[in-house]
């Protein structure tokens, strides 16, 4: 406990010297160094400073020095092994640095990033808001169900107390990312070659209560980063700037994947439980939650109409642990005297590898499947991408001291228009009217002419 103590102050110091989230929302990109890089350097030779972390990672008490900018200069690739971790603050620095594969294309980058880099919950939840008490009387059994499972799962993360003790908490990981499936009415092109063209990266995810948080994502050289100041969520890219985006403040969909129960839990606090499904041969309760109307109208803007958001939730009935998250949303585009086009986004994750960490389950592995399905327009018309990613959680902490609401400030050259969740022009387009594309959000793919792959003219989700 005195180790992890020194760590955090020694982490406190730098965070107040700016070795925070807010330090890369600089104007000067370039002069200042990402979280990511910081956070993450490692030193060989200082036995003062140790964190208790994920299990998974390295033996408790293996020490983690205080964090330094800059190449590391005790790093050496030959003499004393390197623990488990300790290159990757040079590896994510070099993420930024490199080129996408040579035989992947930018535009399936930016589809990657846009749509699976920081994609957000169904609906508005304060995990300082108290769950609903069990209770039968007057209420629907779908509804008691769903409260029952939820507290099972709550015991199973590690118990409501512990999980209200929690202030903040940091994680870090590795993503792998690829394009893996087109189709259209009349063909289906795989990606046969998806390993060799998977792009590699990572993220840092900083949370703080009530409803912070602060996420980086970098792949294949580009880096996208969102963030929540309690108040409003706002993204950047590097081929939008930095907006706010439509709608209600909502918890990052990342998070519910396995890091933050408490979140998770409230979440569903509403749901209904519709069934039973067996999920790689375990047998899981389904809790479903639907986005209200008036949250859906939020979200939406000009011809761009968010039509419905539906999530499931998959809870293991041998461990209570939540095993598979999907949501659903089915975006209606009404062109300027046109058919309407729809577009309906699936995000598929499945969760594994549960170790607890400080005393709460955390899931330290994970696959998500994406599929964009555009159709309207023309009966037998319509085009599906399928999108894969892969992340390990490679260290997780908790209660951080330091960490304050300085760290969630929005960026100073954040644009006041708020961003909708369907983008109106094709890419070759932007250039003409540069600020309509900064109204712009989503989503996917418009077609050309011709029915060629290389044609296809891409939009992108944020």
């Amino acid at each position: 406990m005195e180790n992890k103590q020194s760590f955090f102050s020694a982490l406190k110091d730098e965070v107040v010297r700016g070795l925070s989230p807010s330090r890369s929302r600089s104007k000067s990109p370039a002069r200042t160094a990402s979280p990511i890089s910081a956070l993450l350097r490692r030193k060989k030779h200082n036995p003062d400073y140790s964190v208790a972390r994920s299990v998974s990672l390295r033996p408790l008490g293996e020490t983690l020095t205080p964090l330094i900018e800059g190449p590391d200069p005790d790093a050496t690739e030959n003499g004393d092994p390197k623990r488990v971790g300790s290159g990757l603050g040079h590896w994510m620095k070099g993420q930024l640095s490199r080129a996408p594969s040579v035989s992947y294309k930018r535009s399936d980058l930016r589809l990657l990033l846009g749509v699976m880099g920081a994609p957000l919950a169904p609906v508005h939840v304060c995990a300082t808001d108290p769950l609903p008490h069990l209770s039968i009387k007057d209420t629907p059994i779908e509804t008691s169900s769903a409260q029952y499972i939820l507290q099972q799962y709550l015991a199973a993360s590690g118990g409501l107390k512990l999980q209200n003790s929690i202030r903040n908490a940091y994680a870090m990981g590795k993503v792998r990312m690829v394009a893996s499936e087109f189709e259209t009415a009349t063909k289906v092109v795989k990606n046969r070659n998806a390993s060799r063209c998977a792009e590699s990266g990572g993220f840092v995810l900083w949370q703080m209560n009530p409803d912070m948080w602060y996420v980086e994502l970098v792949v294949g050289g580009s880096k996208v980063h969102a963030g929540c100041n309690g108040k409003l969520v706002w993204r950047h890219t590097p081929w939008l700037g930095a907006h706010t985006a439509k709608g209600p403040v909502r918890p990052l969909r990342r998070a519910l994947q396995g890091i933050d129960p408490r979140t998770t839990a409230s979440m569903f606090a509403d749901a209904r439980c519709i069934g039973e499904k067996n999920i790689n041969g375990e047998d899981c309760f389904i809790l479903k939650l639907c986005t209200d109307p008036e949250t859906l109208k939020a979200r939406s803007e000009g011809p761009a109409e968010i039509i419905r958001h539906v999530l499931f939730g998959y809870f293991s009935q041998k461990t209570g642990l939540l095993v598979h998250i999907e949501d659903s949303h089915l975006t209606r585009i009404q062109s300027n005297g046109g058919d309407a086009v729809y577009w309906e986004t699936t995000i598929n994750s499945f969760l594994s590898d549960y170790k607890p960490v400080e005393g709460i389950m955390i899931a330290h592995s994970g696959h998500s499947v994406v599929t964009l399905f555009r159709f309207g327009e023309m009966a037998m018309s319509h085009t599906k991408t399928k999108m894969e990613e892969a992340w390990t959680i490679e260290e997780v902490a908790f209660n951080v001291p330091g960490l304050s609401v300085d760290c969630f400030i929005p960026p100073a050259d954040l644009r006041t228009g708020s961003v909708s969740e369907a983008c109106e022009l094709p890419q070759d387009e932007r250039g003409k009217n540069s600020l309509a594309v900064h109204r712009a959000k989503v989503v996917a793919l418009e077609k050309s002419h011709n029915c060629s792959i290389d044609s296809m003219i891409w939009k992108m989700e944020i």
